[in-house]
């Protein structure tokens, strides 16, 4: 088994050097072997440019081909990833950068100015105008900016620069245990925190995928790749799965329903990996089954597929739908419908060969027959903790309690029941309340606040905020001053969809927020029985 995955980018090169590697819908095109050339000038020009192994790399890019060579670039040189939402605020970015002690930025037209006002809010930082964590901010450098088809400031650099020569050759990876990449989740805090990758759990579950039967991807197979690269689905799932198996990417930066599906025709894309979502937004479509035509196998992934439109999107299109469940600290997939039994069943599928999933009560043993419980998972492809320590990671034998609770039938399929964290998922996105709580307690006039999650048609969940006003606050400006700054500090998918100003919230007896009676609220709300 190889020890990165950029050595899988090598494996292909020399097997298959002038076969299409990846196809942007831009136009530009690249083999097997022209990939492996740029990601090694990329991987030595990081050395140039004064990075050492274990330096950490954030990588605020779209998708598009650089990302793909930055990534991989940062792999080969034993550095560490760190890639972001290309669609964060500087806030958001800036505390990022904080938090990973990142040396280098690289980003793209669309970002580059979100990154220098983020850059510009560590410097307030390091100069104590601005609240953040003194002890991230001891010895944090400015970071170098990398930016790609932009204009460039006096202090930057331009990606052709990054990649301009191959200079010395750089020694394979020793340890598959190091760090190979930072991804901001809420693990079981509720708070973004970074999963810690190995190379070990990011090589694993490309093996582990690529051991199902019939496999997911095949040498044969145009694949589409608009799930974001910057994401774990997108990132290991379909990125390095398609590198395992020499499958050829189609790049597209954005989803929109017609369009993409005109690129899945003129591009022959025969299998779909996508967030629910997607499906609901084809649905309406009246030529859905001829659009999708050379298609062979839809992947759906990152949120829960409701199952009224898998059936009808089945029944319309004749094309299988497979589904898994998986977290970015397990790198990401843990279980798939192509593993079941019985892949009609209600489920997200079986375990994949080498990782053992397991339910626990509170008490830490096996809940009775029939009985929901913790979900817990154990495989190679499981996280080292959280950064920059390493807590909560596996226990000493090598198990990780997801915060999910499910229920496993006797043939080890996983049926889900309920989220132990209070996530959010918004097209297959995370959002983390109590962030967003952060963000809206700030606001001048707000007394209490708590943040939920509404079952959405089209994105799965959205975001609700209650609201109450402090005594002095203007209780009819409230809700615009908070939609604004969330505006201000939140990426898109992580703000509001409503804002209730309320007299008061339901709290329980030590003062903590009931937010199911506010869920219950809301679903009386959707059944048109509150205004």
């Amino acid at each position: 088994m190889p020890t990165s995955v950029s050595a899988l980018l090598t494996a292909a090169a020399l097997e298959s050097p002038s076969s299409l590697a990846v196809t942007e819908t831009a136009g530009r095109s690249v083999t097997w072997a022209q990939l492996e050339d740029e990601v090694d000038r990329v991987s030595v020009g990081y050395g140039l440019h004064g990075l050492v192994a274990g330096n950490r790399v954030m990588i605020v890019v779209g998708n598009r081909l650089e990302f793909i060579t930055t990534y991989l670039g940062a792999l080969r040189a034993q550095l560490v990833a760190v890639p972001v939402n290309p669609r964060s605020t500087a806030v958001e970015l800036a505390r990022v950068l904080v938090d990973s002690g990142s040396r280098m930025v690289v980003t793209d037209p669309d970002s580059v100015t979100t990154v220098r006002e983020a850059v510009r809010l560590v410097e307030r930082a390091k100069a104590g105008e601005l609240d953040y964590d003194p002890e991230a901010l001891a010895g944090l450098g400015t970071p170098r900016l990398v930016v790609i088809g932009s204009t460039l400031l006096p202090e930057e650099r331009g990606y052709d620069h990054l990649s301009s020569s191959h200079g010395r050759a750089l020694p394979p990876l020793q340890d598959g245990e190091a760090l190979a990449a930072l991804l901001y989740t809420s693990g079981t805090s509720g708070r973004p925190r970074a999963a810690m990758l190995s190379h070990r759990a990011l090589v694993a579950n490309i093996e582990q995928v690529a051991a199902v039967d019939p496999p997911m991807i095949t040498a044969d197979d145009v694949v589409l790749g608009v799930l974001p690269l910057f994401h774990v689905y997108g990132l290991n799932a379909v990125l390095g799965g398609l590198l395992r198996q020499r499958a050829r990417l189609v790049l597209v930066d954005g989803f929109d329903p017609g369009g993409t599906l005109d690129i899945i025709e003129d591009e022959a894309v025969s299998v779909v990996p996508v967030a629910p979502p997607v499906l609901a937004y084809w649905l309406p479509l009246e030529d859905l089954a001829e659009r999708l035509g050379p298609v062979r196998l839809m992947l759906s992934g990152s949120a829960a597929l409701p199952a009224d439109v898998l059936e009808e999107f089945v029944a319309r299109t004749g094309i299988p739908v497979h589904q898994g469940y998986g977290l970015t600290e397990a790198s990401p997939v843990v279980t798939s419908t192509l593993c079941s039994t019985d892949p009609d069943a209600a489920s997200v599928g079986a375990a994949l060969p080498g990782i053992e999933v397991r339910l626990v009560d509170e008490s830490g043993h096996t809940p009775a027959a029939d009985d929901p419980g913790d979900i817990q998972i154990r495989g190679d492809n499981l996280f080292s903790g959280y950064w920059p320590d390493g807590r909560d990671g596996p226990d000493d034998e090598g198990w990780w309690s997801t915060g999910d609770v499910g229920l496993l039938d006797a043939d080890g399929d996983l049926f889900l029941v309920d989220r132990r964290k209070e996530i959010v998922i918004v097209s297959g996105f995370n959002v983390y309340p109590v962030e967003v709580e952060d963000v809206i307690g700030e606001v001048p006039g707000v007394e209490l606040v708590a943040v939920i999650g509404v079952p959405d048609d089209k994105t799965g969940e959205a975001v609700v905020a209650y609201v109450v006003p402090a005594a002095e606050a203007d209780a009819d400006r409230l809700a615009e001053s908070v939609s604004q700054a969330c505006a201000e500090q939140l990426a898109g998918f992580k703000r509001p969809s409503q804002v209730h100003v309320v007299d008061e919230l339901p709290l329980t007896v030590t003062g903590k927020v009931q937010k199911g009676r506010l869920r219950a609220v809301e679903r009386r709300r959707a059944l048109g029985l509150l205004e």
